[in-house]
């Protein structure tokens, strides 16, 4: 059963320092039995989509490039498999919020670009991200076929679907996700709950795995929840990180429970696909 790591962590003055500080929390994890690693969501930078600012496009990485070469290099030498979410520089003009995933040998198995993106205030992704276009990948890596989705994409059950209907025994959901000082009081309760249920369901619908990173702390005035998770896939919460804390949260991957719950509870089996058509209209009337 591989262990899977989970690297909640906080915001640093710049990339560089953010790079060593997430090397060091990827060896603390390697020492403690992980096998595949994962970042928070664009995990070298601040949340910087609080604002809109042309600026902030200088923060994007060329992928591949330097930053996947430095971190194919560490997961080849630890033997991990290792999803580090970034900001790709893609072409002229052209933005995505972008996880890399890199195979136990240090091969780079590809990309996952977000296709949802949100707008809205604290989170204005519009400006600066270009909704992706690499489809719903499930990447066969040493320690398990996994599937990576990316913050918003949690709340979209046709996207967790597809990476399960494509073998996915795990997927994976680097995050950024907090409370906006104005809304905490009244519905931050709720709001979290709605994020870690429909998650939840995801495990249960699918018969696999969700594990979710989330950031810690604060920038710009949201603040992070952290509380990132692990769901089996009866939907229990098997491993849960604090609110406000760093914390590298590990958990054992029983593929096994993931093959036995999708012989007992069959919804690959009974699904009528015949009857979906209307999935694929924007609305239904």
């Amino acid at each position: 059963m591989p262990r899977i790591a989970l690297l909640q962590s906080s915001t640093f003055a710049n990339k560089r320092e953010s790079m060593d500080h997430h090397k060091q929390l990827i060896r603390r994890a390697a020492e403690q039995g992980a096998q595949i690693v994962v970042t928070q969501e664009l995990f070298l930078t601040p949340y910087f989509c609080t604002v809109e600012d042309t600026t902030l496009f200088d923060l994007a990485d060329p992928l591949p490039g330097p930053v996947t070469d430095e971190l194919r290099s560490l997961a080849a030498e630890l033997g991990i498999v290792l999803v580090a979410s970034l900001f790709e520089h893609r072409g002229p003009g052209l933005y995505h919020n972008t996880a890399a995933i890199i195979d136990a040998d240090g091969s780079l198995l590809g990309f996952y670009r977000k296709n949802h993106i949100p707008q809205d205030p604290g989170f204005e992704e519009k400006f600066y991200f270009t909704p992706g276009d690499s489809g719903y990948p499930v990447w066969n890596s040493k320690y398990g076929k996994i599937g990576v989705l990316i913050c918003w994409d949690q709340w979209y059950p046709e996207a967790a679907r597809l990476m399960a209907l494509g073998g996915a025994q795990v997927l994976i959901y680097p995050t950024a996700i907090g409370w906006l000082p104005s809304e905490k009081s009244e519905l931050g309760a709720a709001q979290h709950c709605a994020w870690e249920t429909v998650q939840r369901g995801h495990a249960v619908a699918n018969g696999c795995f969700v594990a979710t990173v989330n950031r810690c702390g604060t920038h710009d005035g949201t603040e992070f929840w952290g509380q990132s998770f692990i769901a089996n896939p009866y939907g229990e919460i098997v491993a849960k990180a604090a609110v406000d804390r760093e914390e590298i949260l590990l958990h054992e991957l029983d593929y096994d429970a993931v093959e036995n719950f999708r012989r007992i509870w069959p919804f690959f089996r009974d699904r009528r696909i015949d009857s979906y058509a209307d999935l694929l209209k924007r609305w239904r009337h």
